[in-house]
């Protein structure tokens, strides 16, 4: 009948019960963690995340569904690949008009 009188604090099964109850909560909060997550791959929103605004080392992270595209900036201002598309007026009021350059434009502005 020892047994009967063993004495709680010695069982060791008692300390890996409260392991179990530990880990559950922390598995939980991870799992609510991801889940609040702007860039979660399970979600469908479309999200658009900026590091490091307006420094040399800024990146640009845009979800779309589940494509994710990841763009670094070079540090330069105004410095990457194109053509020239046109000219941009702001106009009194805080307006902006913008008007294309082209052969369409050169055809209108000589009649």
């Amino acid at each position: 009948m020892r047994f009967l009188d063993e004495d709680e604090e010695l069982n060791p099964i008692l300390s890996a019960v409260n392991l179990v109850d530990v880990f559950l909560v922390v598995i939980a909060a991870l799992l609510i963690s991801i889940a609040q997550n702007p860039l979660n791959p399970m979600s469908s929103d479309d999200v658009t995340v900026i590091k490091n605004e307006g420094k040399e080392n800024m990146e640009v992270i845009v979800k779309k569904g589940k494509e994710i595209t990841h763009y670094k900036s070079s540090g330069n201002i105004g410095g990457g690949q194109g053509l020239r598309a046109g000219t941009a007026y702001k106009m009194d009021d805080g307006s902006m008009i913008y008007v294309p350059e082209g052969k369409d434009n050169e055809k209108g502005a000589k009649q």
